[in-house]
């Protein structure tokens, strides 16, 4: 899966932006991130409880400046496509 497709399927979409986040290329809703390509991985913002979901999958914490994100997670496989729209429905709802 490639970035590109997630920045496809969000192009047009109403209060969705293109920005950074860690000085990564992501996807802004309402002026908040939801998603972000660091490194070549996928990281989503999502409830807490899914994150760990995703890290017993096979995902990872994401972490910044030593502290782990509780509610970030880094995700190299799957469907990036349907893990932002989870997020981009997390984060529009007011996470």
């Amino acid at each position: 899966m490639s970035f590109g497709a997630v920045l496809e399927r969000f192009a047009g979409e109403p209060g969705v932006e293109q920005g950074t986040g860690w000085r990564s290329p992501g996807l802004r809703v309402n002026r908040k991130i939801f998603a972000m390509l660091v490194d070549g991985e996928l990281v989503v913002k999502l409830p807490r409880e899914r994150c760990a979901e995703l890290v017993a999958a096979g995902g990872r914490p994401f972490r910044s400046g030593g502290r782990e994100l509780r509610e970030w997670v880094v995700v190299g496989d799957g469907d990036w496509v349907a893990l932002a729209e989870e997020a981009h429905a997390f984060v529009a709802a007011g996470a």
